[in-house]
């Protein structure tokens, strides 16, 4: 195209088409403008631990002895419609007391929702010169998968390393109890735990195992009786120092 026709086209006002009828002026589409940025916020652990689970230790209790009481008939009657869904006569007098029995199991079953860390610790931290490791072992742990109810169970193993402070030893097995004591899955249990300890003592470091059967895999599903399921969470020198993580592992397995 010639420069003339091209400087002409140019200088052309906005064309006029026609839409129903109306006539609308043609624009030429505007970009949109760019989002605008926003700093990243820095993590407050460097060890690979999230904020909202480092939040999780601080967190309310989200069920009372009241809810219990005020929510038990309605608990009962899900568990009564369960079994006529079942194909069962919730009236046979093997099953009369089943519902209730069942509801007040779930809650028991569930009781980590009424207790917080703050309950557990009730100054139970000791300021304490020593700088090696503690190490508490085969802490028996039962929990309720999320995705099927069914129960998981086996051992958790606790070590940490001080920081001028201790915590008295039961209350770690206090710590896991209130952590498997809800719907949980394997990994987000262990890691609650680790960070529970480390937001209440801020230790030097801190490891916790965790060794389970779930149910959901012996009874349905594959079906493998003999499986089991290992996790870990490291934090500080347990996950920055081999030789550190390597003697917690050796300790928890002798």
């Amino acid at each position: 195209m010639e420069k003339g026709k091209l400087g002409a086209l140019l200088e052309q006002p906005p064309r006029t088409v026609s839409c129903n009828g109306y006539a609308l002026e043609e624009k030429q589409q505007q970009p949109l403008p760019p989002a605008p940025s926003r700093a990243l916020e820095k993590p407050r652990y460097s060890q690979g631990t999230s904020s909202q689970c480092l939040d999780n230790w601080k967190e309310e209790r989200t069920r009372s002895e009241e809810d219990n009481e005020m929510n038990l008939p309605s608990l009962a009657a899900a568990y009564t419609t369960i079994l006529r869904s079942l194909g069962e006569d919730p009236e046979r007098q093997g099953l009369l007391r089943t519902p209730w029995r069942a509801a007040t199991a779930m809650q028991f079953f569930t009781k980590g929702y009424q207790e917080t860390i703050s309950d557990v610790l009730n100054d139970a931290i000791f300021d304490e010169d020593h700088d090696e490791m503690v190490i508490v072992k085969d802490i028996d742990m039962f929990s309720l998968c999320e995705h099927h109810l069914v129960p998981f169970v086996g051992k958790v193993h606790i070590g940490y390393l001080p920081n001028k402070q201790v915590l008295g030893l039961s209350k770690l097995a206090r710590i896991v109890e209130i952590y498997s004591r809800r719907l949980q899955v394997q990994e987000r249990l262990t890691k609650q735990i680790a960070v529970a300890i480390t937001e209440a003592l801020q230790p030097t470091g801190v490891g916790v195992v965790i060794e389970a059967t779930h149910m959901c895999m012996v009874m349905r599903g594959v079906q493998k009786m003999n499986s089991k399921t290992v996790t870990s969470t490291m934090l500080g020198v347990f996950r920055e120092d081999a030789k550190t993580r390597e003697e917690f592992l050796t300790l928890i397995r002798s």
